[in-house]
């Protein structure tokens, strides 16, 4: 081994060893006569003094010629710093050297490799194995090793087995986009990269593997943003003999076991909330419950008192922000200016200042009397002090919009603190949902999520009335995971199918494997599926999920390191049978 100790390893009592040690140059400060230089491997930094009288000459030529990121081993003895650096564990300490080889010169790198670096996010993209050297992304990169390593100690004490499912699969047309491998041996013929192993982890049920789990690769071709990649990682689980109870209980425990051994958080009880609530609610099947203002309708009280725009309106429904009734004016044209930006997409915004000596002052006093407001606060709950937002407008519009607004209260009023998580889970969502473009039903999950057995009959009657047996968790208003009871019999399957708008022969060709699978005694499962990207980066308090993945995409979906995606040679094509016609972008 080049090095006896890492650099950050060493302490107080150490000293008068003798201690070998490699790393990378963090920087170098020469004083004429005397050189320090902080080296630096994953686990630490310490420092390295050169000292004229007592270091031999060439040895501090040699010192003076390091330039950040060399890579070198240092040999000599340990000893007690006069000057302490209580900022690091090894502050305490330094190495006087008495032998320095380097190992590997470097090039001045093109940005600081420092926590507070000097790289814009393209830049350090580029050169991302660069700013993996940095404190501040090795550690969320060790925290997702913890959590990867938590998630296999937790599945394994609940005796599940982890199951390592295919990559090339079949392409499907539910859901997002796949990503398509063309076969060399099977020209014209096409695998897909998997968007889930939904329908292996099935089948391994009726394999008679009543608990597996997977923490898994996955991949799909669709529109990228801060939480998506075109591949990411799940915790992939499927059990058999459950009840939607069962799987809730055990998740719910594996979460619980996560924030206590990695975070050192005691989770509270975690909430439940109908789909029906959270959309009435909060106008989101992802609410944010670190904070309240919950959403009340106005409609009985605004509508009928000559204010146009309210009578017309399908749903008027208002939020109370406790204690911005000092909001100025120009705080408030900013409110309205900002919910009507094309990405919120609101008319107006209507405000009610609750005033300290009982009155109110709104933007609407020409047509509501100080009683009306009254009866406005009180239904929101308002007191002196408060401040009452209403948006109004088609129904399933206006309840998006005040749910971006009452993120956005909660974020200027400092109530989305990082430090504090709120488990929810969203229960009974609709089996499926209405696409216009389509115009047809999808399912809302996937194909295979049960109904709830007294609502099948409305498959026929109502479709978009049908609740599925599906239940999301939600931290924090982020999504973390989601799951369900799946159908385990070749007639609700079929029947579901059929919704759905498939043809007997479509469904045959797609999902024939599967369902008669189901013939050969399928057993009542269910299961879940977290996503750990997005698991990571709650943890470590980030909305972006790319500095817990090593080598990530950006958001055009391409590595910019080694550029990917690429074209390919002709010849590679011809040899799968790939005719381009699209002249590739240089």
């Amino acid at each position: 081994m080049l090095r006896t100790h890492t650099c950050g390893e060493l302490r107080i009592e150490n000293t008068g060893q003798e201690v070998s040690l490699a790393g990378w140059v963090q920087r170098v400060r020469n004083k004429g006569g005397l050189i320090w230089v902080d080296l630096r491997d994953r686990y630490g930094v310490t420092q390295l003094i050169f000292e004229e009288g007592s270091t031999d000459n060439s040895l501090l030529e040699k010192a003076a010629s390091l330039g950040r990121e060399f890579v070198v081993q240092a040999q000599g003895k340990v000893l007690e710093r006069t000057s302490k650096n209580d900022k690091i564990p090894t502050g305490d300490i330094e190495i006087k050297v008495e032998s320095l080889e380097v190992l590997n010169p470097a090039k001045v790198p093109p940005f600081i490799i420092e926590d507070e670096t000097d790289g814009g996010d393209d830049l350090r993209m580029k050169y991302r194995y660069l700013d993996l050297r940095r404190n501040n992304v090795r550690q969320k990169l060790q925290l997702r090793h913890r959590m990867m390593q938590e998630t296999r100690k937790y599945m394994d004490a609940q005796d599940f087995i982890e199951v390592e499912t295919p990559v090339l699969i079949k392409s499907t047309p539910e859901g997002a986009r796949d990503f398509v491998v063309p076969s060399r041996v099977n020209p014209g013929e096409f695998y897909a990269l998997p968007q889930s192993p939904q329908t292996f982890k099935q089948l391994l049920m009726v394999s008679g593997f009543d608990r597996y789990f997977q923490i898994v690769k996955c991949f799909r071709d669709e529109d990228l943003r801060a939480d998506r990649q075109p591949e990411f990682t799940q915790i992939d689980c499927e059990m058999s003999f459950v009840s939607q109870e069962d799987i809730l209980h055990t998740f719910e425990g594996l979460v619980k076991h996560l924030f206590r051994e990695v975070k050192g958080i005691e989770l509270e009880e975690v909430k439940r909330m109908t789909y029906a609530d959270a959309m009435r609610l909060y106008g989101n099947d992802k609410p944010d419950l670190r904070f309240d203002m919950r959403f009340a309708e106005l409609n009985d009280l605004a509508q009928g008192k000559g204010f146009a725009i309210f009578d017309q309106a399908e749903l008027i429904v208002g939020i109370c922000a406790k204690g911005a009734g000092e909001y100025t004016r120009k705080q408030l044209d900013e409110l309205t200016n900002w919910v009507k930006r094309p990405q919120i997409g609101a008319k107006g915004l209507v405000y009610v200042k609750c005033n300290a000596d009982g009155t109110f002052k709104s933007s609407v006093d020409k047509f509501y009397s100080n009683e009306d407001l009254k009866e406005w606060a009180e239904k929101l709950g308002a007191v002196p002090g408060d401040l009452l937002l209403v948006l109004s407008g088609e129904e399933k519009s206006t309840r998006k919009q005040m749910s971006e607004l009452r993120l956005k209260m909660g974020e200027e009023l400092g109530l989305r603190d990082r430090s504090v998580f709120k488990p929810l889970w969203v229960v009974d969502f609709p089996l499926l949902e209405w696409d216009e473009e389509t115009q047809r039903f999808h399912a809302m999950h996937h194909p295979f999520t049960s109904p709830k057995k007294e609502d099948i009959p409305l498959l026929e009657t109502d479709p978009g009335a049908v609740r599925a047996n599906a239940y999301d968790l939600v931290v924090n208003g982020v999504e973390l995971g989601g799951g369900s009871i799946r159908i385990h019999d070749r007639l609700t399957q079929q029947l579901m199918f059929k919704h759905l708008g498939f043809t007997d022969e479509e469904a045959q060709k797609q999902f024939g494997f599967l369902m008669e699978a189901f013939e050969y005694g399928a057993p009542p499962h269910g299961g879940i599926a977290f996503g750990f990207d997005r698991l990571c980066a709650i943890f470590g308090g980030s909305d972006s999920i790319r500095d817990y993945i090593a080598f990530p995409k950006n958001n055009s979906g391409r590595d910019v390191m080694i550029d990917s995606p690429s074209t390919i040679a002709e010849e590679q094509l011809k040899e799968l049978s790939i005719k381009v016609d699209i002249v590739p972008k240089v």
